[in-house]
């Protein structure tokens, strides 16, 4: 039993109908709801929740503040290489992009993180394309065994991988592994991903049950908006979190929200979403979980990500570079995509005390769990 078995039970088309189809008492009815369900998600992203906003961002304020407090979360990505067999059609890194290609090296890596860790940091989010013979399970595993010793939570955004792949990662080190699905729509999945192993649907849909069988300390889930229908690729991911939570409790989960972004050799968005539908979204997911973690990245612009602060975001980029070597190493390699908020870490911090929040640089550090663990003799 995976997620795929749930999946498969449900019709793209109809569920978007159904959401198209919430009118103001089924948004009115999700409000007032003390224990919010799926149908109530649909309802909350649906075009009938735009009048609604206010309410909607007033509740999300209020639920994330009970749960994490005036806190966020402050993480940065490093990207290690930009070599890449997938063929994807919004991605600066697809294979038939004819870029300079770079994987950096071990001492290349440990430049790049004395960088960071200067800035603040202790929770480092590592990026890879998929190139698995010079970018495989043992690049990652000599990686974290580099980056250990200087933050306290590493995080993984690369190919999907095996159970015993990602078991043997975690034992290393590895914290979390975020895994977007860019879109549940699987009729036109193939369009995005016509060549490569990321071309394979139904693998990477399984993955986070791979990783939820690690019992692996978080997973992230997300689509790329623009590809789909933002609102029908959003349930579909509020389905595979309830599934997740349901089946791997013990692990926690995150929800990130990228926008397609202009690349080389890019792909415009098939839908726009705008910056109100985006803040709905958020708030539609704050009221659907009051655990999740919610994560914005440097792709969105300076005043959305400081109206955002409040409105249920706990996790937050800052001074993001997208290319491999991208900080001090090789700052003139190609950017996998555009950011948009080019504000250092000590200004986005500095935004975040002014609202009244704490910006925290450190995530979780895994003595305080095993502390906590009671110990059988």
């Amino acid at each position: 039993m995976s997620f795929l078995n749930v999946f498969e039970t449900y019709n793209w088309d109809e569920v978007k109908s159904s959401i198209y189809a919430k009118t103001a008492r089924d948004v009115e009815s999700a409000l007032k709801a003390k224990q919010r369900t799926l149908e109530d998600f649909k309802a909350l992203i649906s075009p009938a929740a735009l009048p609604y906003l206010e309410q909607m961002a007033q509740l999300s304020h209020a639920l994330t503040q009970k749960r994490f407090g005036k806190t966020m979360q402050m993480y940065i990505p490093m990207y290690l290489s930009n070599e890449c067999q997938n063929v994807c059609t919004y991605c600066g890194f697809s294979f038939t992009n004819k870029i300079p290609r770079r994987t950096l090296t071990e001492k290349e890596i440990l430049t790049e993180i004395n960088h960071i860790k200067a800035l603040g940091y202790d929770n480092i989010l590592l990026v890879s394309g998929e190139a698995t013979k010079t970018v495989g399970t043992d690049y990652f595993k000599k990686a974290i065994e580099l980056i250990r010793p200087y933050f306290s939570h590493i995080a993984l955004e690369v190919q999907p991988l095996e159970k015993e792949e990602y078991a043997e990662l975690a034992s290393h080190g590895l914290n979390t592994v975020l895994v977007y699905q860019e879109t549940y729509r699987k009729g036109d999945y193939k369009t995005y991903h016509p060549k490569g192993k990321k071309s394979n649907f139904d693998y990477r849909l399984e993955t986070p049950d791979r990783l939820g069988q690690t019992d692996i300390h978080k997973i992230g889930l997300g689509i790329l908006i623009g590809l789909e229908d933002w609102r029908a690729d959003s349930f579909f991911t509020a389905l595979h979190l309830d599934y997740l939570e349901k089946k791997y409790w013990k692990t926690k989960y995150s929800i990130s929200f990228p926008r397609l972004r202009p690349h080389a050799g890019g792909q415009l968005p098939k839908l726009e979403m705008t910056d109100a539908e985006l803040v709905q979204l958020i708030c539609a997911y704050r009221l659907l979980n009051e655990e999740v973690e919610l994560s914005l990245s440097t792709r969105e612009p300076q005043h959305l990500r400081d109206n955002l602060i409040k409105l249920g975001i706990t996790s937050i980029s800052a001074g993001s570079k997208t290319n491999p070597g991208g900080y001090v190493v090789a700052p003139e390699t190609l950017e996998q995509f555009e950011i948009d908020d080019a504000r250092t870490p000590q200004q986005m911090a500095e935004v975040i005390k002014k609202q009244g929040y704490e910006p925290v640089w450190k995530d979780w550090d895994k003595a305080f769990t095993e502390m906590a663990e009671p110990h059988v003799n």
